[in-house]
């Protein structure tokens, strides 16, 4: 049965943390928006960030098919919409003059019926499968041409597509449209002005360490916060492409496999390639570059830990004074 829809941001917001997603208010309140306007929300950020996923919890949580369009460059309507299955409809053809059937008027109105028709992601989101509208994720638009954009101006002002040989198809009831891009290029303000618009940027320390913490419960503490405290300071320096937050998932999961509590050089060294993905960083981070970053993080854990250990000091004083 599907779940009902959040009926505050609230609501939105412990739906995305039972789905085990750690967000902030400001994308609860925009996701609950575009739920309750059924508006597309245009989801814009670095590759990594958690905006596919966003998809994904939605399906999950009010238990709706979540049917993804992975847009590449040269895609088509053929390829994200429908097309013809043409090799059924040569051999029902064949068959037909075979059996001495030439009514031209009907055996076209049969070939161009839906018994050949090949649905696609756009076409299968805007019927409903056992009476729910589906999530619809059109991931990595920026990765498509201006035509592409301009053909989804219909499907998202109207939640329609038009089939000649068929005529117009409409969604009984919109799909929940989820875009993503990670802005290789600017996609049109025609298309985004059909959209709510969020930014998804890279966490801050305390949002990334619950959510290392919650995704990899199995990682100790000195080990998550400094996996964390790493990747935020990568982050600062002069990278082709930062690592996100799956490189952080990844780089923690990688280091639990080789039974380590906490960073070490030797360990950095030998895992740069789970959260660098070129050589050059590689060769940049694996030198004194690293090495800085990792005495960084091990001079604030012990002054964190030199903290943490004075404040339990006084709180003991003071309940002995007490």
């Amino acid at each position: 049965m599907t779940s009902s829809l959040p009926k505050s941001i609230d609501e939105t917001l412990d739906l995305l943390t039972r789905s085990s997603y750690v967000a902030d208010r400001s994308l609860a309140t925009v996701l609950f928006l575009a739920l309750k306007m059924q508006r597309p929300l245009f989801l814009e950020g670095e590759a990594g960030v958690g905006k596919t996923e966003i998809a994904k919890v939605l399906s999950t949580a009010l238990d709706r098919p979540l049917i993804r369009l992975q847009c590449y460059e040269g895609l088509d309507i053929s390829s994200s919409v429908y097309e013809w299955n043409y090799a059924a409809q040569m051999v029902d053809i064949r068959m037909r003059e075979a059996s001495g059937d030439t009514n031209r008027d009907a055996m076209e109105d049969d070939v161009f019926s839906d018994r050949f028709l090949i649905r696609r992601p756009i076409l299968q989101a805007l019927e409903q499968v056992d009476g729910r509208a589906p999530v619809l994720l059109i991931d990595e638009l920026d990765r498509t041409d201006e035509a592409f954009e301009a053909f989804l101006l219909e499907v998202l002002s109207d939640f329609q597509v038009t089939i000649p040989e068929l005529g117009t198809i409409r969604a009984a009831e919109p799909p929940i449209v989820i875009i993503t891009t990670n802005r290789t290029r600017e996609i049109h303000d025609a298309l985004k002005r059909r959209c709510l618009y969020h930014w998804v940027d890279y966490p801050d320390a305390e949002r990334e360490f619950d959510i290392v913490r919650l995704k990899v419960p199995d990682a100790g503490e000195t080990l998550s916060r400094e996996i964390v405290d790493y990747i935020q300071r990568l982050r600062t320096k002069e990278l082709f492409k930062n690592p996100g937050i799956a490189e952080t998932l990844d780089w923690a999961t990688a280091l639990m496999e080789l039974d380590k509590v906490a960073l070490d050089p030797q360990a950095v060294s030998d895992t740069l390639g789970v959260i660098l993905k070129y050589q050059d960083d590689i060769a940049a981070i694996q030198g004194t570059e690293g090495a800085a970053i990792l005495k960084e993080v091990k001079s604030q854990a012990q002054a964190e830990g030199a903290r943490s250990g004075a404040s339990s000091s006084n709180a003991a004083s003071a309940t002995n004074e007490a």
